[in-house]
């Protein structure tokens, strides 16, 4: 059955609460500033505006993946970053990623299937067994979810596939991974220990992270979030996010901040994947609710 964008935010609000002027999900985070540049690779691989080798400003967003703001920092959860690109031209760009190497489900009526068992525990062993996919994502995904000691030194995933698209009409579809530049931090039990550490980290320099692609060959599930693409796929590096200090001027008064990694620019198009083109939508949905 189709899930419409309102059932979606409704049971993720079953599971975590309504909490109203928050997302519905990675509802506490932290709003940074900063810039990106592209390698000359980026350039060869897709001609997006950002992708040619120019600073391109941005800003991001370090989060917990829980829909409760006031969720403590050191439980279980995935943590997200999101980036904004601000393009030359006055067009916006977004890469979307978490710190799961793989989406739960391969469709977004699975997804919410799991977010209403978790109400009710026993409905568990039929969600697996009518998503099989599922029990093959949970141990890759397990480790992703214990506490950092940093938001700086884990990885993000943007799940999904984009077909990139070169200068010269090539075309290929890639995945996104964010490589930290930094290690260190000392994990802390306070319950905002990763927004402190992060302060704390941006008053020593700035954090920088290395965007990675790995680019499918022919018969790669690209339309499919929840299957991993064989490791000796060849994998460029893009480009260097570095984040320069804490962003104060946004989401205050009636500034609302929307990341959608559905919001693309010419030279890189959507894949097929349903939950990818789902996700517009419920920020739509989660947005009216935020602001209303």
């Amino acid at each position: 059955m189709e899930i419409t964008s309102e059932q979606a935010i409704d049971a993720v609000n079953s599971v975590f609460g309504r909490h109203d002027g928050f997302r519905a999900l990675h509802a506490k985070g932290t709003l940074c500033k900063g810039t990106f540049t592209a390698t000359p690779e980026a350039a060869s691989l897709t001609r997006a505006a950002h992708m040619q080798g120019a600073e391109i400003p941005v800003t991001a967003r370090f989060s917990n993946g829980a829909g409760n703001p006031h969720h403590p920092d050191y439980r279980p959860d995935p943590r997200g970053l999101a980036v904004k690109f601000y393009l030359p031209d006055g067009s916006r760009t977004d890469i979307v990623s978490v710190t799961s190497p793989r989406f739960l489900t391969r469709t977004p009526e699975g997804f919410i299937e799991f977010m209403r068992a978790q109400k009710a525990p026993w409905k568990l062993p039929a969600f697996f067994v009518r998503h099989p996919e599922s029990l093959k994502v949970l141990p890759a995904a397990a480790p992703s979810l214990r506490p950092p000691s940093s938001y700086a030194v884990v990885p993000y995933h943007g799940l999904h596939a984009f077909k990139w698209i070169g200068a010269d009409g090539s075309e290929r579809y890639v995945r996104y991974t964010w490589r930290p530049q930094h290690g260190g931090g000392k994990r802390r039990r306070d319950r905002d220990y990763l927004q402190t550490e992060l302060r704390e980290r941006l008053q020593g320099g700035p954090i920088r992270f290395t965007l990675e692609v790995q680019v499918a060959q022919p018969g790669d599930p690209v339309d499919d979030p929840s299957a991993a693409w064989p490791g000796s796929r060849r994998r460029v590096e893009v480009g260097t996010l570095e984040i320069t200090g804490l962003e104060t001027g946004r989401e205050t008064g009636g500034d609302v901040l929307v990341f959608d990694p559905t919001r693309v620019a010419d030279g890189i198009e959507l894949s097929d994947d349903p939950v990818l083109r789902f996700r517009s939508a419920a920020y739509s949905a989660s947005v009216a609710r935020r602001t209303s």
